[in-house]
């Protein structure tokens, strides 16, 4: 009898390097758990004979509608709707406990966009779906960074540093990660330097301090100064870090553990846990997608359900 974790594989972007990492993946994944691809036979067939592959006898699917052309490379409406349809799917098969978590594979925004979605990504829509505050964290166990922002404009994300918002993400974060460290980078240049560079420091700080009254401990150190937060020097002392934007977490994140890192949903009532990469069109189909941010995120979400 198979008692290993079901997982539900949201395949992304047909168009993208996402059925590709599945295939190749497969047979190393089954020995970790049962995947269920979201995918229905007959787009399966295509993108295996534009890989020049077979599928493995084994390849569990569960059928999600639709029957479009694959253009490699190319950014679709009827790639993004697929997109998201398998997404769904897989959501679904966990909310009537058919699998035990869902990983995906890469979208691509405009193809969403392009399909008349709303959704900014996985995690606006996890967020809208559920109504849940969803977390965005992004890493491997050398570095996990939460994201306060994400895909919102820079020059808007002064104005959503607000302490009642602030406070609540560090307790949501909390319930998520229970005991370790967790340092918090402030979001002006010099953490503001006591408010010339800005005064945005002094709501993270009292958010800080009445999270951590909260939890009952000093669990959010901070703020940091940004450009030293990622240094060998802070790093030995933290696994764990909140940026207060996009991109202030993300590139030192990227630059440091680019292939192995994952996409990790926290603060919701199912598992999900991605690769941390888009959907690569400049090398889909071209056999030449690496795998090991996708098996980092099927054992994340292992370890997740072994919780």
């Amino acid at each position: 009898m198979n008692n290993k974790p079901k997982i539900a594989i949201s395949v992304g972007d047909l168009n993208g390097v996402g059925i590709e990492i599945a295939l190749k993946s497969h047979e190393q994944i089954s020995k970790l758990c049962t995947p269920i691809y979201c995918i229905n036979a007959v787009m399966l067939n295509k993108a295996t004979t534009l890989l020049g592959t077979v599928t493995p006898q084994d390849f569990t699917i569960n059928e999600v509608d639709g029957d479009f052309e694959i253009n490699a490379g190319t950014v679709s409406s009827d790639a993004g709707l697929y997109a998201y349809d398998s997404f769904m799917s897989a959501v679904n098969m966990c909310e009537k406990n058919e699998a035990d978590a869902v990983v995906t594979m890469p979208i691509h925004k405009e193809a969403w966009m392009m399909a008349g979605l709303e959704y900014k990504g996985h995690t606006d829509l996890l967020r809208k779906h559920f109504d849940k505050e969803a977390i965005m964290m992004l890493g491997c166990p050398e570095m996990f960074v939460a994201l306060f922002t994400e895909h919102i404009p820079l020059k808007d994300v002064a104005s959503f540093v607000k302490y009642k918002k602030l406070k609540q993400f560090f307790l949501d974060l909390h319930n998520s990660i229970k005991k370790d460290k967790i340092a918090v980078l402030g979001l002006n240049p010099h953490a503001g330097d006591n408010g010339v560079l800005g005064h945005e420091e002094l709501i993270i700080t009292k958010a800080i301090k009445s999270a951590n009254k909260k939890v009952g401990f000093e669990q959010f150190i901070g703020p940091i100064v940004p450009d030293v937060a990622f240094t060998p020097h802070f790093r030995k002392n933290f696994n764990y870090f909140v940026a207060m934007y996009h991109d202030q977490g993300l590139a030192p994140l990227k630059a440091l553990h680019f292939d192995e890192s994952v996409n990790i949903s926290l603060n919701l009532p199912i598992i999900r846990t991605s690769v941390d990469h888009g959907t690569a069109f400049d090398i889909a189909y071209k056999n030449k997608a690496n795998t090991l941010s996708y098996i980092n995120a099927v054992k994340s979400a292992l370890t997740f359900i072994n919780h």
